[in-house]
């Protein structure tokens, strides 16, 4: 269980990683969106595990160039709430295969062959 203030810190660092995601680090994206669906920080405030999700793109190879980075975005983390924090987190950023498990999901149910429901008589309800 995440305390208020380990709560606090992560949506902090989901709202900034999300923009310097958008502008600072296009570079390293191009044209693919980058989703930050999760933080968790860890108790001392001191790691943020980030999970991320990827469209348009190869999420295999900008994963390993975003991880090749983290270095250089944690430097941009660090411009934007280094003052209001103690501590810039070490940042370790994990692939997040909700959205690609929930496609997965939603086409095994579609292609179920679910028989219909015998229709009851209503002369037995009386």
């Amino acid at each position: 269980m995440e305390s208020k203030r380990q709560q606090k810190h992560a949506k902090l660092l989901q709202k900034e990683l999300g923009d310097i995601f958008q502008k600072e680090a296009k570079h390293l994206v191009g044209k693919s969106m980058i989703t930050i669906t999760r933080v968790g920080v860890s108790p001392d405030l001191g790691f943020a595990k980030v999970y991320v999700s990827f469209l348009l793109t190869d999420p295999k190879a900008t994963y390993e160039l975003i991880n090749e980075h983290k270095k250089e975005i944690r430097h941009h983390l660090s411009k934007r709430i280094g003052k209001s924090v103690r501590v810039i987190p070490e940042i370790a950023f994990f692939p997040d295969d909700s959205a690609t498990y929930a496609q997965h999901m939603d086409k095994v149910i579609s292609d179920l062959n679910i028989p219909p429901a015998p229709e009851e008589d209503e002369e037995e309800e009386d």
